[in-house]
Parts: structure tokens; sequence; C-alpha cells
């Protein structure tokens, strides 16, 4: 705390972005312009709970450092509900000035036209983006032009209890790395009462349509076609002709019928909920849950974390990148753009990733995060943060996901067809297709509007 109060003095009203190595003195004359008067911004976020906490201490500290602009963080709920509301905003003129918009809305915002993207900040500047990662980077960044600032960035990763591993004759440091090798640990991680009745499955994963992208991209394969909508506009999903769509609920539907599986349905926070009380004893969700899992969870069991299990016999395609990215919206005010800008550099500062890294589990946005103290106290204290870096590092360039303006709705639909599957109202197939069939028709829909 003490570095984190000196560092604030220092900066005083020169820009944050001077923080991050090779920013040119041009950085500082920004900032200038920037508090010449009193500015105040709106920033609409979607992180409540320690997530939330830790935006209103980062919020706060950019206000104690930079006394000509303020800014006002307001919650608005999911990132659904935070972008159906910013539709409202905008017929009203009441839009804010920064928005935090989760990764599947990237391409809405593009086509809206209701944002300057970064790219116009950063060429303005010249500010230096080689410090920060290049995957988040080419995930926001569309035909050579970065429109959103990563933030909070997030790959899935496997949660799982060493203590059950060791309990099942499991080696504890040894997780699953495929399908197969995850149903085999889940037999033996199943327990059940005196009864029968199963009160630890061995594995669980909430019915979440970003997981199933995640394991088309995990075979290397694409979820829309024309390049997964980078090379031109999306016109139809992908995941239905390339197999890739079948394997994913193929392997989902074995797991969960073979009874080592628990399915505890759509709500992402049940599925948490259930591993961290012990009622499974391995799950899959983001890296954001890192954090809240370490706290819950005490001193009660040892948590473990491994990279998201791949698929036997196909080459490792990698995993994207989930979360959300900033976004500074065009209000037509030029001193509240360039605030705008300053609290986003800000946001994205080595201090303040490495303590948003160590208060949630997203990983850094800028890899200087690396070389901060308490980035590695905590990395040190709790070892676990270290599998989400290693993942993304290790996935390659072309591991992106899709790009469609119906990414919302596409995500509903997956969702409804996998809850379909998982209670034997469909086949898997059937459940490809009729996916397929109803994501097409909206994609349809949308370009014929957009025309």
């Amino acid at each position: 705390m003490k570095k984190r109060l000196i560092t604030m003095m220092i900066t005083g009203l020169l820009a944050v972005s001077s923080i991050l190595s090779g920013c040119s003195a041009s950085n500082g004359n920004a900032d200038k312009a920037a508090t010449n008067k009193n500015i105040e911004i709106t920033f609409w976020h979607s992180m409540a709970g320690k997530n939330g906490e830790a935006i209103t201490k980062m919020v706060n500290d950019f206000n104690a450092s930079h006394k000509n602009i303020k800014v006002n963080a307001e919650f608005q709920g999911k990132y659904d509900d935070s972008i159906n509301k910013l539709k409202s905003a905008e017929k009203g003129n009441s839009a804010p000035d920064v928005m935090q918009v989760y990764d599947i809305g990237t391409k809405f915002m593009i086509d809206s036209k209701w944002a300057v993207p970064m790219q116009s900040f950063i060429d303005e500047e010249k500010f230096d983006t080689s410090t920060l990662e290049p995957n988040l980077l080419g995930y926001y960044t569309v035909n050579k032009k970065l429109y959103s600032m990563p933030f909070n960035s997030s790959t899935p990763i496997l949660y799982y209890n060493k203590d059950a591993f060791k309990e099942a004759g499991i080696d504890p440091n040894n997780p699953p790395k495929t399908f197969s090798e995850l149903e085999e640990d889940a037999k033996k991680l199943i327990k059940k009462d005196a009864s029968g009745k199963i009160t630890r499955y061995g594995f669980s994963m909430a019915i979440y349509g970003w997981l199933f992208e995640q394991f088309i991209i995990k075979q290397g394969k694409d979820y829309a076609n024309n390049g997964n909508g980078r090379k031109a506009q999306t016109t139809a999903v992908a995941f239905d002709k390339n197999g890739a769509g079948l394997k994913v609920l193929d392997e989902w539907k074995k797991l969960v019928d073979s009874g080592y599986a628990g399915n505890f349905g759509r709500n992402e926070d049940d599925t948490e909920n259930a591993f961290i009380a012990g009622k499974t004893a391995m799950y899959i969700e983001s890296t954001a849950d890192l954090g809240s899992d370490l706290k819950s969870i005490g001193g009660r069991f040892e948590l473990g974390t491994a990279a998201l299990p791949s698929f036997d016999g196909i080459k490792d395609g990698g995993v994207s990148i989930g979360g959300a990215s900033l976004w500074a919206l065009d209000n037509k005010d030029k001193d509240k753009q360039k605030a705008a800008w300053e609290f986003i550099k800000f946001m994205v500062s080595p201090n303040e990733q490495a303590y948003w890294n160590t208060q949630t589990g997203y990983f850094p946005v800028t890899k200087k995060a690396y070389d901060v103290q308490s980035f590695k106290d905590n990395l040190k204290k709790n070892p676990q943060f270290q599998t989400a870096i290693d993942q993304l590092h290790a996935s390659p360039t072309t591991a992106k996901g899709a790009l469609m303006s119906v990414f919302p709705e596409a995500r509903q639909t997956i969702e409804g067809e996998i809850e379909k599957m998982l209670q034997h109202s469909e086949t898997p197939e059937q459940a490809i297709k009729n996916a397929a069939s109803s994501i097409n028709s909206a994609i349809k829909s949308y370009n014929d509007s957009n025309k």
C-alpha cells in the first residue's frame, strides 16, 4: 500500500501511461490537454462482488491521482444487461464515456459506430502497445485497427480439489490433460453414501456457451465461416460443417451420461458453489473465478488449477480470451474523450493490472505487470495464478474467437440446445443442427437489415 501511495504522489498530473515502458513524452502532453479544466466522466461496468470491490478501488485511485478528472463508476448488471442499457442510452443521448463490453459484443460495437476506436488515441499519441499482451490485442484488433482496450481478460481453466485427488489415489500434481483422462479421473473421484446416493461428482461444467466456443478453438477449428468473421462478414456458423461442434457435444454428453459428471444447469454460480462445497472434485470455468474461489475455500482443501483439457488425437489449438474490454464512447466531447483515454491507460498500467490480477484471477493486460512486486508476491503465495498466464502464452495467435453481431443470441441458443441434449430430449446431432439453423437465421436477418 505504501508503494502504491508513493507512486500516486509521484505521478500527480502526469499521464499514468508514462509508467508503461517506451511511451513517448507526448503522453504527458495528452494528460495536460485533458486536465485544463475539471472534467467528469461516467464509467459503466459489470463487475460485482470481489471483482466489483477491486474496480471501485482502482477508480478511487485514479481520482485521487488526477485532480482535474473525476470518474463516476456505475455498475450496470451483467454483460447482457449493460449492453442492452447502452442501446437505450444511445437512443436517449445518455451513454457513458467509458464502457466495459464483453468479448462477444465486439462486432456489435464496431458496427454501431458508437465508439472512438482505441487506434485513434494510440496513433495520435504514438502510444507504445508493444508491452501489451499480443494475444489480447489480437482479439480486439479488426482490419489492423484496435477498437477497444483489453481489460479483464480470461481463459477457461480446470479447477480441481487436490485433497480429493490424494484421497482417490490420483497424483494431485498430474491433472487430466485430455477428455479421456478427465473421464478416468472423474470415475475415481465420485463418492456415494451408504444408500448409493452421489455425494460428490468427479467433474462438472456449467451449460455455458463460452465453453462450447472454447472447445471448438481447442480443436483448431472455427465457430463461424469467413475465418471466424475476421476475413469477411460472417454469413453462417461453421461448427456444424467442420465437425467441431458435434465433437464437443459428444464428449459433454458422454461425461454426464456416465454418471461421473454432475449437471448443475446454466447458472455458472451453481457449478462453482458445488465445487467450493465439495460436491464436485473438478470443474471448468473462467480464470476470473480464482480469486473468489481461494477466498471461499479458505483452508478446507488445497485448490489446484490446470490448462483446459484437450481432445484425444487432436492437435491442441489453444484457447481464446474471454472477459471484456474498455470502449471509449463517442459523445462528441473532445475533452471527455481525452479524459476517458487517460482513465483507460491508467486501468491497464502495470501497477493497476498487477493489483487487478491478484484480486480477481484475470491475467494482466500488460507484460510489465509481471515485474511488479505485488504480482510476484501473490504468485509466490498462490501459484495457481500461473496457469492462466502459461496457457495464454502457449496459445497461438490464431486462437481468436468469432466476430458476430448476433453472438449474444447465438450463445443463448447453444445453451438451450445443450440443455435439451443433457435432458435426453434430443441427440447431439439434432442439437447441433437446430442450433446452426437458428443462429444462421439470426445472422441472415441481421446482415439483411444492415446492408
